[in-house]
């Protein structure tokens, strides 16, 4: 009788497992069904849009219309059974952007109000887990980013590992351009930006970065500044810096270099040209360091920045007759460091005029001096005032590791 029950337990052991694990795909949605956005662009409505606009999330006398300005959000869907799924389908090809994904704009008062007009137009589900790339024009950035912001957040389908990237001028463009090195213009907008952090033109800056870095008392956010060219082509332009949700400016693509190096980024891919006495030389940095260092003097944050630079030779521009030697390495190494040196400090003087933290030094200053901060900053507003007069000083040091060589 004993053995029985026991039977019947594990049984119903058994049975209470299984029930659970055969009902996992009660909520299955197939991929047929879905409406895959790739990417999307927003820029700021052109006026009398709101004529084209249906009262779907709003009715006129019950529902009252938003008193936001209306935006222009396209959409990138990808076309089932087109997009490249090998390197061999990765070209441009005959078909062209135009035949993988199917590009919609639609108007609205905020991102969900607009999705969902689109979403009013589409059969399928809108599906944001491929989502990988957000442009938004310029004009849109100076606004405030609150709402895009608030929505992406607060949808799970989005990755925090996609790019957002600041477009200058319209920023539908980006959605309908034609790449020759790619099919999908979103998936070109993604390689640019992933090569570029490769290949130490920019900082790694994805959307959960910069939505982390916007949330804290002290620093400020910064996303690619970027622009769409004759041939199709993304033009990386600089760091499009904000304060708080509102772009307040950009630096320029050599400045990207000069953040790298206050933060002791690497790789280092930039170059740049060194003059000795009429001659010239190109020079490429390999390795940065950094160090920071704060104090407190009369009051008011002090901060010390120590860079550590390696370099190459990489060429000579005019001289020919210039020997590389070891009183020539000293000297380029030290023109070098001015060179640097008068960079970092413009870069610094120009975020603090706007008010915009980016390199982190508010954070730095709770983490080393919390009495300090709770005593005479405390929010992230008096930080945005403090930042425009505390005093930076920088120090660079210079090391010329190769030379290259020469056949004779």
């Amino acid at each position: 009788m004993l053995c029985h029950w026991t039977k019947m337990v594990k049984l119903s052991c058994v049975i209470l497992f299984a029930v659970p694990i055969l009902t996992g795909c009660w909520d299955r949605l197939e991929i047929e069904e879905r409406a895959v956005v790739l990417g999307i662009s927003i820029d700021l409505a052109e006026p009398g849009a709101e004529q084209e606009e249906d009262e779907v999330s709003h009715l006129r006398g019950s529902f009252p219309t938003p008193d936001e300005a209306m935006i222009r959000l396209a959409a990138q869907v990808a076309l089932p059974g087109r997009i490249p799924l090998g390197p061999g389908e990765g070209g441009g090809g005959k078909e062209g952007p135009g035949q993988t994904v199917w590009v919609i704009d639609v108007v609205g008062h905020s991102v969900d109000d607009a999705l969902m007009n689109l979403q009013q137009q589409i059969s399928g589900k809108l599906f944001f887990g491929h989502l990988r790339v957000i442009v938004v024009s310029e004009a849109m950035a100076k606004r405030g980013l609150q709402n895009v912001n608030d929505y992406l957040k607060r949808n799970s389908e989005v990755r925090r590992m996609m790019w957002m990237m600041i477009s200058k001028g319209n920023a539908r463009k980006l959605m309908t351009a034609s790449p020759k090195l790619e099919r999908v213009p979103s998936l070109y907008l993604l390689s640019t930006l992933d090569d570029a952090v490769k290949l130490g033109k920019f900082p790694d800056d994805y959307v959960g970065m910069f939505w982390s870095n916007s949330s804290k008392k002290g620093q400020e956010g910064f996303l690619p500044y970027v622009e769409m060219m004759k041939e199709q082509n993304i033009d990386l332009l600089g760091m499009a810096y904000f304060k708080a949700d509102k772009m307040v400016g950009a630096t320029k693509p050599f400045e990207i270099a000069g953040y790298m190096g206050i933060k002791g980024l690497n790789p280092a891919g930039y170059r740049g040209v060194i003059s000795l006495n009429g001659d010239s030389v190109m020079v490429v940095a390999t390795h940065r360091q950094s160090k920071f260092d704060v104090r407190i003097v009369n009051g008011r944050p002090h901060f010390k920045i120590y860079v550590q630079t390696e370099i190459n030779l990489e060429e000579k521009i005019k001289g020919q007759s210039l020997v590389v030697s070891e009183k020539i390495i000293k000297s380029i190494e030290e023109q070098n460091k001015k060179s640097l040196k008068k960079t970092y400090e413009s870069l610094i003087k120009k975020t603090q005029q706007k008010g915009s933290d980016i390199f982190g030094f508010g954070e730095y200053l709770r983490a080393k001096k919390p009495r300090y901060w709770d005593r005479e900053i405390g929010t992230k507003q008096r930080w945005q005032e403090a930042y425009k007069t505390i005093e930076v000083e920088v120090t660079v040091n210079t090391r010329i590791r190769r030379v290259g060589m020469k056949a004779k």
